[in-house]
């Protein structure tokens, strides 16, 4: 815990570096001076003082509130690096997007690898990001524009790691249709909003959770809008969940692309983290899926239950053996409102470098490239989630997202929709309750608030 500090603005950023390390039950104590570009910070720990000097021009309050965090954070790194002999993959940088700060560096003039060393950004991860953003080219060079994302937050179970609103089906069936119903009046009335479309994106939760003539209501409200030549993806999910009445569906509708998201293919970790399935099922899910020429994405979690090297590497080559168009590699998280975050206060996971490490070398042997990423707090080992692609096979909607390149119009519960102004260098968002029954009492205001945002 922070004992003293002169500078409360600086505090979360500072415990964001505290938290890594595991020593939020520890006592510091912080001094902050800023003078003629001089940025001085002063640190107390376990009985002896730090002093830090950085030196850096700001043109505005903006500006230099941003070197203030990036120096105090680096301070403190520095000093629990030093003490508990631990250096993180990405160092002090603890924000959720690496490639953004990249690109502030870039439209600056400046070579973010510098940057990302002074940060102690290891050059592993300086590489890994100079890939993600050159792979991702044309999609960030397209700015503007808009993404619609439909919320569908309904799943046959709740896994341990997840920190999504959703419930199982049999707590919250009862409010399907009446939750579809105030997603078509949301739909209907963003049809003037769509200007430029480039993509939607029905996630979860988990979309085939629901019925055929319950998905079918959604599909038909949203190709009510008329957007064409867009892409389509549905989450559709948990293999468990998957028939070909509704993967033909997708098909007569025109969605391009879906994700199975299977997490493991070892059984025994499907069973601990509260799935109602089995690889086999996957692998059925999969052939199904591929039949009807979507282009698949497979998503992974690297550190679920008590796997090992080994078993990640069983899972990760099951993948590639299946040759998706996207691989997607998650690292364990620890998230609020999850099973996993009320059993533990942080994640101790063997081998999770070398998981992703491996990712990474057998992802690129196979011919997959790095195309988005982003990381989150109480990541296990201070990782990231990264996606990967077959060349051409980019997904406009989550590299839009991350880098925040168009406006996305959000529908639905814990839907956040958000207005770029990228000659301004700013968004607005909207945020929608998560609460499924707050949302649908609320939805006609959000309808006229989310009017507002974008008009």
């Amino acid at each position: 815990m922070i004992e003293y500090i002169n500078c409360a603005w600086l505090e979360p950023e500072i415990m964001d570096v505290v938290r890594l390390f595991g020593a939020q039950d520890e006592n510091f104590g912080h001094y902050f001076d800023y003078s003629g570009g001089k940025y001085y910070n002063s640190i107390e720990y376990g009985g002896q003082f730090y002093d830090f000097e950085n030196f850096a021009d700001a043109a505005d309050e903006v500006e230099y509130k941003r070197y203030a965090k990036r120096f105090a954070k680096l301070a403190f790194y520095s000093v629990l690096s030093k003490a508990k002999g631990i250096n993180f993959p990405y160092g002090a940088l603890t924000g959720i997007r690496p490639t953004k700060l990249a690109y502030q560096e870039l439209s600056a003039g400046r070579d973010f690898k510098d940057l990302f060393r002074t940060m102690g950004v290891s050059e592993e991860n300086i590489a890994h990001v100079g890939e993600v953003i050159g792979t991702q080219k044309a999609v960030y060079d397209d700015c503007g524009g808009q993404d619609l994302f439909v919320s569908l937050p309904f799943c046959p179970t709740k896994c341990e790691y997840c920190s999504f609103i959703t419930a199982p089906v049999s707590k919250t069936g009862h409010l399907i249709d009446g939750y579809i119903e105030c997603l078509e009046r949301e739909i209907g009335a963003i049809k003037g909003i769509m200007s430029r479309p480039k993509s939607i994106y029905i996630g979860g939760g988990t979309p085939f959770a629901v019925s055929e003539s319950q998905l079918e209501r959604v599909l038909s409200a949203i190709k009510s809008l008329g957007l064409t030549n867009v892409e389509y993806t549905v989450e559709a999910g948990r293999p468990d969940t998957f028939t070909d009445a509704k993967l033909k569906l997708l098909s007569d509708f025109g969605i391009n692309r879906i994700c199975v998201n299977p997490q493991s293919f070892i059984d025994r970790t499907l069973v601990k983290i509260g799935r109602k399935h089995t690889a086999s099922d996957t692998l059925r899910a999969y052939e199904m899926a591929k039949a009807y020429g979507f282009d698949i994405n497979i998503d992974l979690i690297a550190g679920l239950a008590d796997e090992k090297l080994a078993d990640f590497e069983y899972s990760l080559r099951k993948a590639i053996e299946l040759a998706p168009a996207n691989i997607t590699v998650h690292t364990l998280s620890l998230k609020s409102g999850a099973k996993l975050k009320e059993e533990c206060e942080r994640l101790n996971v063997e081998g999770i470098g070398e998981m992703i490490m491996l990712s990474r070398r057998l992802l690129k042997e196979a011919g997959y490239a790095p195309y988005y990423m982003y990381r989150q707090k109480y990541q296990a080992g201070g990782w990231e989630n990264c996606g990967w692609c077959r060349d051409g096979k980019v997904n406009v909607y989550n590299v839009d997202v991350m880098e925040e390149r168009a406006d996305n119009v959000a529908v639905g519960a814990n839907a956040i929709s958000k207005r770029v102004f990228a000659d301004e260098g700013r968004i607005e968002r909207y945020a929608s309750p998560k609460d499924i029954p707050s949302y649908m009492a609320k939805v006609d205001k959000i309808i006229e608030e989310r009017a507002k945002l974008f008009e």
